[in-house]
């Protein structure tokens, strides 16, 4: 597969993505238990991995310079940033739907942190499948990029001329009434746990069935995302970087969005045009190249005026 790592960088990402994880899952977990994560503390952590991820990509740059020179260093830097603003984008919507299960199944907030911390961890191992095996992919069918083209332009289109939610949620109900079918399962939450005993039966809880959700979003969201940063760059030490370290703020995300969802109800429309235009890239690849620099500069373009114009619209119906 085509790629620039090489073992300092692969045992960079991976001694960082590790100890990001010891310390933001597991050390800090023990810390708050069960508490709930507050505003504060989610902001201050999502600042802190992307701080962290910006210092990764000036690493990355530093050492590929070295190596290859300027202008390689440069542009495989921005296709990094590029892919990784595409991919925290593409998650908010990921994250909406999170919020709206945990409000279905009223799972309060004290146990979606550990719920969340296993759904992190699930998403890592089934991203790096999936990124590995699209990479597999492109790297022997270059023709499947004009699929992802056209995938990932119909689905922009649809988001916004279409109101798919409701679809959305008659499919992810269908899921849960196959697994209450096939499984036993509580009626009633049971603390922290995913499953009990109980009269010598192993019972699986609402909390589980949250989790199964999760996981299963994710795979739906990388559909639409995976194939958006193959049109930035078809690099598999790329690709899966700078996808690894959006998913791994997630949890922090999750919980600094989770109290704003309703002001950000036009996100989906600035998303969508995010992904009509990596589709037209993708479908005019041949004809004409975007050089990274000007996808990174219209991708950012798109998502900060839809904040803007979003926070007007919100601005303005507050002094109705």
């Amino acid at each position: 597969m085509q790629t620039v790592g090489t073992p300092f960088l692969w045992g960079s990402f991976t001694m960082v993505v590790l100890t990001m994880l010891i310390i933001d899952l597991f050390l800090r977990g023990r810390e708050h238990g069960t508490q709930t994560i507050s505003f504060k503390q989610s902001t201050i952590w999502s600042l802190i991995w992307v701080s962290v991820t910006l210092l990764f990509s000036g690493v990355f740059w530093w050492y590929t310079e070295s190596k290859v020179g300027y202008s390689i260093a440069t542009t495989q830097t921005l296709a990094f940033l590029t892919g990784y603003i595409l991919e925290k984008a593409l998650a908010v919507d990921n994250v909406f739907v999170w919020l709206m299960f945990f409000n279905y199944f009223s799972i309060p907030a004290s146990l979606q942190r550990r719920v969340l911390i296993y759904g992190v961890l699930g998403a890592i191992v089934l991203r790096t499948i999936m990124i590995l095996a699209g990479n597999w992919l492109v790297m022997r069918f270059s023709w499947i990029l004009y699929l992802f083209g056209m995938f990932l332009l119909l689905t922009g289109l649809k988001m916004i001329f279409n109101k798919e939610k409701h679809k959305k949620k008659m499919g992810y109900k269908i899921v849960v009434s196959w697994l209450s079918k096939h499984l036993n399962i509580t009626n009633t939450l049971e603390g922290e746990n995913f499953f009990i005993l109980k009269n010598g039966v192993i019972f699986a809880t609402p909390l589980f069935l949250v989790l199964v959700i999760i996981e299963l979003s994710d795979v739906i969201f990388a559909l639409d995302s995976i194939p958006a940063i193959f049109a930035v760059t078809t690099n598999s030490f790329i690709v899966l970087t700078s996808n690894l370290f959006a998913i791994l703020g997630l949890r922090a995300m999750y919980f600094l969005l989770a109290n704003v969802a309703e002001r950000f109800f036009m996100l989906k429309y600035g998303l969508a045009i995010v992904l009509v235009f990596i589709g037209i890239k993708m479908l005019i690849a041949k004809i004409y190249h975007i050089p990274v620099a000007i996808s990174l500069s219209i991708v950012s373009t798109i998502l900060s005026s839809t904040i803007f114009i979003n926070a007007w619209v919100n601005q303005k119906n507050n002094k109705k």
